[in-house]
């Protein structure tokens, strides 16, 4: 019994090592070669963005499913020659957002300012002159790793909250592009432990929260009806910045054509606190559905934003009451 119990110790750390060893290979073989890549013009890297389009729309039908699910109950008034458009466009996107990501790696300053460009900046600058943080709320729409350059419009603290990835090795190469002009990534799990610790030595901060994200069943607390669909919705920025009295902003995304983007910041609220409860999470939700309504193809629709019904949530509610 004893030398089974040794082997099992033994056979999880062999596949505990061949684990690390294959990530750290698969990481470098792909590091090699984005490295060398991204040293190319960025319209010869688009030609490898047409054959992603290639690929995933055509070949592999990547999440094609779940995309025209999502775009038919989105757009009910809308034929299928128009929802197949609008995908077309949005797996065209897709492979340019995925260029654009790894672009940062070798983008000159100069260039990443002149294609990804900011509108009423005056409203960051009259809240940081008024001493608020601000909560910037975004939607996976458009390109929002860009954003490694609003360093450029505020003199805030600016932060980047992110979900740790399981690879370390491309852990920290996210990490290293999205922090390549000033930004400070933070674990998604110490938000509220880093605003605190900002707010104590009296440094005004710029946070940026990717609020269209699926929260857990469990975790689900406020639900809307977003793009004709019941939809689960997280309150962590409106909690965040009501505990914290912060500014909220939403940050609306135009692509003016490959490559160039024109973002504007719209309040939300310059004062939460005072919001009566979910009144800041449905205004950045109708900003968002907006938005998506003016450029369809550009948000992240392969998400699987409607994974929760809300006839489930309602009946696992019903249970736990009763057995509480």
């Amino acid at each position: 019994m004893q030398f089974q119990r040794y082997f099992r110790i033994i056979s999880k750390c062999l596949n505990f090592f061949k684990m690390k060893v294959l990530q750290a290979i698969s990481f470098y073989l792909f590091y090699g070669f984005i490295w060398l890549f991204t040293w190319l013009p960025l319209s010869i890297q688009y030609l490898f963005s047409d054959a992603i389009f290639f690929l995933t729309f055509h070949v592999f039908h990547y999440r094609k499913k779940v995309v025209f699910k999502n775009l038919t109950m989105s757009f009910p008034e809308k034929s299928h020659q128009e929802i197949r458009r609008i995908a077309r466009r949005f797996y065209r996107h897709l492979g340019d957002s995925f260029i654009e990501s790894f672009a940062l790696m070798h983008m000159r300053k100069s260039d990443l300012d002149n294609r990804y460009q900011y509108k009423n900046t005056e409203l960051i600058n009259d809240l940081y002159s008024r001493g608020k943080s601000i909560i910037l709320v975004m939607g996976h729409y458009g390109n929002w790793d860009w954003c490694a350059n609003l360093t450029n419009v505020s003199n805030h603290k600016i932060l980047a909250i992110y979900k740790v990835l399981h690879n370390k090795y491309f852990d920290k190469l996210i990490k290293d592009l999205r922090e390549s002009h000033g930004v400070e990534t933070i674990p998604m799990e110490s938000t509220l432990r880093s605003l605190l610790d900002y707010k104590k030595k009296n440094i005004p901060t710029f946070t940026m929260f990717l609020a269209d994200q699926r929260p857990r069943m469990k975790n689900i607390q406020y639900w809307t009806t977003f793009l004709n669909q019941d939809t689960p919705v997280l309150l962590g920025p409106e909690k965040i910045s009501k505990k914290l009295d912060m500014a909220v902003v939403f940050f609306h995304v135009r692509k003016i054509k490959r490559g160039y983007y024109e973002n504007e910041f719209k309040l939300v609220t310059d004062n939460a606190s005072e919001e009566i409860e979910f009144a800041i999470t449905e205004k950045h939700v109708r900003y968002l559905e907006a938005l998506i309504a003016e450029e369809p193809a550009h948000w992240l629709w392969s998400h699987k934003r409607w994974k929760h019904k809300k006839s489930e949530y309602e009946k696992l509610h019903k249970n736990r009451v009763k057995s509480a």
